[in-house]
């Protein structure tokens, strides 16, 4: 038997055992004689109730018991029991693949002998895969394997809360780690004063668990170390013992944990929601440290050892473009003056009676008579007439906005609504990255969703990430692959309101803005889009 999780199973409080610990001990048999005790894996005191691996002599099948230990003469520890048992069985009408099946539920006289010194017996299905107390013993787990391998339990509590049932997961070492790398409820068998909300807070405590190795609820098992507590009686955030813990992953434990307070996370649904969210954040943060695309030290260092405190010149392909023009303006006046200056000496030192210097205007580039002008006058009105008045566009309203990256998670998901909020001073920002696309993926960009399809003509970004090449995608699927999408337009970035036509307009049910070259120096390319609105005619 594992000495680390058998270090304490003493009997609850206000519990009298009427058997003794020698009798629950690996190769007694209970039950009336059904199940023959294999491994003793924990004990949740509050209840009396000892968590052993059984096995099944009828059915010659490997089970879960729950055992309630007590005298039968005590009849608040009866009462509880029967209460205890009774929830087992409703929960046996449960169903979810992570938690256990409840296959039978024992009772004095019904399955247990008087002579037992029991109170109850709870039978589950075995779950292969390893106690939960050991997946921590080796250290915390990295917060986005700690939010997947949770997410399946909250799932089930979450649909087990629909139903009205407490699970009663609020012990460690009713949990175990199943082979597919999720957690299951293994020892059904809820206290008998355990709520919906103690459900709740249980989420939280496993959460803090796998994060730190730490257990935050009062009567944990000896075989886990007690969280520090704060002044206030309170677990401490499990930012203080993993200080690299994103600020998000640590709100949402400690505001699960809170019971009562303002600010509290207090249903499953919740939960469930803001730890999807968290865990795609932290897969993708784990993505860019694995594909070294972030950059984490906020000063640059080059390639002759010179360290930058700031951030290195941005090379702006705009503003080198507005520079050359400058540059070519100034050179053609400077040749004009220089010319007509010429002119001039040569007509005050010529003998030619007359001769006069000429009007030259450096500014002017040609000239046209006056008929040619009355022409070209006539000529613009009659082409004013004949075109026809430009369609109006009207603003689209998407249904749904998210972060396209048909290659794995997106970049900052969490804020891809904030290109639709109209607020210019929001934005939905690419992670940063150390080499240009496409050295890492092809593109990045977001995805837009309508109800139904529609015809998009113009799409107007706000953006002063200059240099930025987009592309106007349609697709049939908000996240299909790249090779199933159309290139409908293209253009980039070189003023802070850009205007990308669609001609000929394009129907679809699904756009993408799609970014296929970053803005920024070397070794530091991102881009951000403040606003970005579709058009459609009519």
């Amino acid at each position: 038997m594992n000495t680390r999780r058998s270090e304490h199973y003493g009997d609850g409080p206000g519990r009298s055992s009427g058997i003794s610990r020698g009798t629950l001990a690996p190769g007694a048999v209970v039950g009336d004689g059904r199940y023959r005790l294999l491994a003793q894996l924990g004990v949740d005191e509050r209840a009396g109730a000892h968590l052993w691996r059984a096995r099944d002599g009828q059915l010659r099948r490997d089970v879960a018991l729950t055992v309630l230990v007590g005298d039968p003469a005590d009849v608040t520890a009866a009462r509880a029991a029967q209460r205890t048992l009774e929830r087992a069985a409703h929960a046996s009408q449960f169903t979810h693949s992570n938690v256990a099946r409840v296959l039978d539920v024992l009772s004095l006289g019904n399955g247990i002998a008087s002579t037992e010194g029991l109170l109850g017996i709870v039978v589950a299905e075995w779950t292969k895969g390893t106690d939960l107390v050991d997946v921590v013993t080796d250290g915390p787990i990295a917060p986005a394997t700690a939010c997947r391998m949770l997410e399946p339990l909250v799932e089930a509590v979450e649909r087990a809360q629909n139903q009205g049932i407490v699970l009663g997961i609020d012990h460690p070492q009713r949990i175990r780690r199943a082979p597919d790398g999720s957690l299951r409820m293994v020892f059904p068998g809820p206290l008998a004063s355990g709520t919906l909300r103690d459900d709740v807070r249980a989420l939280g405590a496993l959460l803090y668990l796998l994060l730190t190795g730490h257990w935050p609820l009062q009567h944990g098992p000896q075989a886990v170390a007690r969280a520090p507590v704060g002044t206030d009686g309170t677990a401490e955030p499990p930012e203080t013992l993993q200080p690299g813990l994103g600020r998000e992953l640590s709100s949402l434990v400690t505001r699960t944990l809170a019971d009562g307070q303002s600010g509290g996370v207090r249903t499953s649904a919740a939960f469930l929601r803001m730890l999807r969210q968290i865990a795609q954040a932290e897969e993708h943060k784990a993505y860019l440290r694995r594909t070294g695309a972030e950059q984490e030290e906020p000063g640059y260092t080059d390639d002759d050892g010179a360290v930058w405190t700031t951030r290195r010149p941005v090379t702006d392909a705009s503003q080198r473009k507005k520079l050359a023009v400058g540059a070519t303006v100034l050179v053609v006046a400077a040749v004009g003056i220089i010319a007509w200056i010429g002119l001039s000496l040569i007509n005050f030192f010529s003998d030619e009676e007359g001769a006069v210097g000429p009007d030259f205007n450096v500014a002017d580039t040609g000239q046209q008579t006056e008929e040619e002008a009355e022409d070209d006058g006539q000529g613009g009105d009659d082409q004013d007439e004949a075109s026809p008045e430009p369609e109006p566009l009207t603003e689209l309203e998407p249904t749904e906005v998210r972060v396209y990256n048909p290659q794995g998670t997106g970049d900052h998901p969490d804020r891809a609504w904030q290109a639709v909020d109209g607020d210019p001073d929001t934005a939905w920002t690419t992670s940063q990255y150390q080499q240009q696309l496409p050295a890492l993926k092809p593109g990045v960009g977001l995805s837009f969703s309508f109800t139904e399809p529609v015809e998009v003509a113009k799409v107007e970004l706000l953006s002063e990430s200059y240099g930025t090449e987009i592309e106007i995608r349609t697709a049939d699927h908000p996240n299909a692959y790249l090779d199933r999408t159309e290139v409908v337009a293209s253009g980039e970035i070189e003023e802070r309101e850009t205007e990308i036509e669609v001609d000929p307009a394009a129907t679809s049910q699904y756009v993408m803005v799609w970014i296929t070259r970053l803005s920024g120096p070397e070794g530091a390319f991102s881009s951000e889009l403040n606003e970005v609105t579709l058009y459609t005619t009519g």
